[in-house]
């Protein structure tokens, strides 16, 4: 059974920058693809990011898609989110998510999901 723990959340002010790790255990890290989704309260789940299990393709949802980097690093079995220039708006819990091979938006695709780290940015 596949665990992931998410870390790196905080309180950033307003154009300040914070890097979220999710680590993966009890699994082949390699084969699964991986994603962050968020959720704020009142607000359904939103998809952040994706990554391809083997690292070469990557995805970003609209509102961070320049401002955030997702990476991996699969001897570590470790997931990354660089997210700069952070607004009050992407205050959220942060959640990563993993599904072997498939590599989707969709957080229905997912099967194995972190217990969330919480990202608050101040103005």
């Amino acid at each position: 059974q596949v665990q992931l723990v998410e870390s790196g959340g905080g309180l950033v002010q307003a154009g300040g920058s914070l890097r979220l790790s999710c680590t993966a255990s009890g699994g082949t890290f390699s084969i699964l693809s991986t994603a962050w989704f968020r959720q704020a309260p009142g607000k359904e789940r939103e998809f952040v990011a994706r990554i391809t299990w083997e690292g070469t393709n990557t995805y970003y949802g609209d509102s961070v898609r320049g401002r955030f980097d997702i990476s991996r690093d699969n001897a570590k079995s470790t997931m990354f989110l660089q997210m700069n220039d952070l607004k009050p708006g992407d205050t959220a819990v942060y959640y990563c998510a993993a599904e072997r091979f498939r590599s989707t938006t969709l957080d229905s695709d997912y099967t194995y999901w972190g217990q969330g780290t919480q990202v608050t940015v101040s103005s």
